[in-house]
């Protein structure tokens, strides 16, 4: 039985579309702010909707976020520098965000959603049969989706602490949409525990990403596979009664 990431979302804030008023003497209506894509805001330019204008806004922010958040450091980093590393104007980022702390969310929030599917995906693909294999398997996804690129690893374990209250909030749900996950992954695995988990997944997702970040961070690095294995044992401890 596959776990699937289909219920894992942190808060978002939605934003209202921007609308531009047009200046007198230029052909158009002025449009209205709206939600709808149906509304005038929705035109088409050079071939693209709206829609689509702002999804690529939106991905290139946050790519300029993972490059600069993820190099330099949070608190080092200006709107103006984000927009320079975008291609795109000060209005066009706050068409899209609040301020920088929501588009670092963003960027966490994507990170830990791609961690998600492909630690889902791992166990879906493995021998259901084999605990331990699965276990493996989803922390080398794990690893392969958080600890691969320095830039994630900056920004899934150290830039997020201590920005703000909203931003903690956002670490601790994801912490706890973790612990929930694995609950629910090792429950429907054959061989596993029936009792109550929910502690013992938090301590394990605590324990996992304090070991991928210093691991992911560590120069020399340990072998890789000495890592899964370990995640993989205490994953098991909780998973699987003592004989």
């Amino acid at each position: 039985m596959a776990v699937g990431p289909l219920q894992w979302a942190l808060p978002h804030v939605k934003r209202p579309r921007i609308a531009v008023r047009a200046r007198p003497g230029l052909i158009g209506t002025t449009p209205v702010t709206s939600d709808d894509p149906t509304q005038p805001t929705a035109r088409s330019y050079r071939g693209q909707s709206l829609a689509d204008r702002r999804a690529d806004r939106q991905a290139r922010f946050k790519a300029a976020g993972l490059e600069l958040f993820g190099t330099l450091g949070f608190a080092r980093v200006t709107i103006s520098a984000l927009c320079a590393e975008a291609g795109l104007s000060r209005r066009q980022f706050y068409e899209e965000y609040s301020g920088s702390e929501e588009l670092l969310t963003e960027i966490y929030q994507g990170i830990q959603t791609t961690a998600l599917e492909r630690v889902s995906n791992a166990i879906a693909d493995s021998d259901h049969t084999d605990v331990y294999g699965v276990a493996q398997n989803a922390m080398r996804a794990y690893l392969d989706a958080v600890a691969g690129d320095s830039r994630i690893v900056r920004c899934a374990f150290i830039e997020i602490g201590g920005i703000s209250e909203a931003m903690e909030s956002h670490r601790i749900l994801s912490r706890d949409q973790w612990a929930r996950y694995m609950g629910t992954m090792i429950a429907s695995l054959p061989g596993t525990t029936s009792k109550p988990i929910d502690y013992s997944a938090t301590a394990f997702i605590g324990s996992m990403t304090a070991v991928v970040h210093r691991w992911a961070t560590a120069d020399p690095q340990p072998d890789r596979e000495m890592v899964v294995d370990l995640l993989a044992d205490l994953l098991i401890r909780i998973a699987v009664d003592p004989d």
